[in-house]
């Protein structure tokens, strides 16, 4: 029998050759990856930064920062119209000066100019700045902001707070609102406006620093609230705003041996008091008790061991003038002073402020430590002479 022929026998590839070429596809694949990668990540990042920088703008736009910036610039239109520009106009004597008589001038019009600022506090033309602006001034120009000129009348001024009240023939003006500076915070938002330098109604921002700062000029019933706010001289007499527009302070410039950033104003409680005092007596009235003062434990005596750690501090009376307030109501050197008024005392200086705005003939309960013994005492705060004393 003859058998059927056989399909010849069809080889595939080795199974080493198809590990190979699969081995060989997957090193393409990877390689081309490698080198796409790069781009890949860079087109990732710059999409993602990209959509990041379009949600800040448009949040900046519509939500989040756009009232911030409406905040400043509401400000500035708020208060910026209550500020004025004010010169002290002081004549100067010069020495003789033969050329310049030669020459025919007239020396009695030589002048010296103070530039400072001042915020309006009533319709009526009343305006708040610092006495030094002021001060021996001959003739005193108000400029609004409107561009109107005044030659203004100095109602009143303190030396002590460097404060002063003038008034201009005018009336319907815009006024600032005052703040209570006793409740005003350290790290709260704070604006200056003035005219630093001569230029117009300059708006600088910071925060307020530091309240209650004493010792800033040696006088100890002075203090400050202190801002790192921009000020400058010719920003003297001109508020320094909070939040809602209103005057916390009225700016002061004091000479910090070269110290940027720290600026002082005068807390609106101390500028709006003189303010009404000038206004109604014609004159600031300061409480006087005559005693001489020193914190307490500045030495050896008293023994500080004898007072509980609550209440260690307060004013050491040091001497007591005849016939003072202090010494009627029975207070004596070697005292210390705890309270005044109710008023827990830290050191001397808080005592000489409290007792400088303290009213004149009022009387005051004075808690104090004597012989290892709490004593309360009542005093009638006299009115300070013009020597001075406390």
């Amino acid at each position: 029998m003859t058998s059927s022929p056989q399909p010849p026998e069809v080889r595939g590839p080795s199974n080493g050759a198809s590990l190979q070429t699969a081995i060989l596809m997957l090193g393409l694949v990877l390689l081309v990856a490698m080198l796409a990668l790069p781009t890949v990540v860079e087109k990732m990042q710059y999409a993602r930064v990209r959509g990041e920088m379009k949600a800040i703008r448009d949040a900046a736009a519509v939500r989040e920062l756009a009232p911030v910036g409406k905040l400043f610039t509401t400000l500035a239109r708020l208060i910026g119209p209550t500020v004025v520009n004010v010169t002290g106009k002081r004549r100067v004597v010069p020495r003789a000066d033969e050329i310049a008589a030669l020459r025919s001038n007239d020396v009695s019009r030589v002048t010296d100019e103070e530039i400072g600022s001042g915020v309006i506090v009533a319709a009526d033309g009343v305006i708040v700045t610092n006495n030094h602006v002021v001060a021996d001034a001959t003739e005193i120009d108000v400029t609004l902001a409107d561009g109107r000129r005044f030659v203004a009348t100095l109602l009143g001024s303190d030396g002590k707070t460097d404060l002063a009240v003038l008034r201009i023939e005018a009336t319907n003006l815009p006024t600032a609102t005052w703040a209570d500076s006793d409740k005003v915070e350290v790290g709260e938002m704070a604006w200056a406006i003035g005219n630093p330098y001569g230029l117009d109604r300059t708006l600088t921002y910071g925060i307020v620093s530091a309240v209650g700062r004493r010792g800033v000029t040696g006088d100890p019933k002075q203090e400050f609230l202190q801002t790192d706010a921009s000020i400058n001289p010719g920003n003297s007499g001109g508020p320094l705003i909070d939040v809602h527009g209103s005057i916390m302070g009225i700016t002061t410039a004091i000479a910090t041996r070269g110290a940027k950033g720290i600026g002082f104003a005068i807390p609106s409680n101390t500028a709006r008091r003189v303010c009404e005092q000038i206004l109604t007596e014609g004159e600031v009235e300061s409480g006087y008790l005559g005693m001489v003062l020193q914190d307490a434990f500045q030495d050896s005596r008293p023994d500080p061991s004898q007072i509980s750690a609550a209440e260690q501090g307060g004013a050491l009376v040091r001497a007591v003038a005849a016939s003072a307030p202090a010494s009627l109501a029975g207070i004596q050197p070697g005292d210390v002073i705890l309270a005044f008024d109710g008023e827990r005392i830290a050191d001397a200086s808080q005592l000489s402020l409290l007792v400088a705005w303290a009213d004149v003939g009022s009387d005051v309960p004075v808690e104090l430590f004597r012989q290892e013994k709490k004593v309360t005492l009542t005093v009638r705060v006299g009115r300070r002479p013009r020597s001075g004393g406390r």
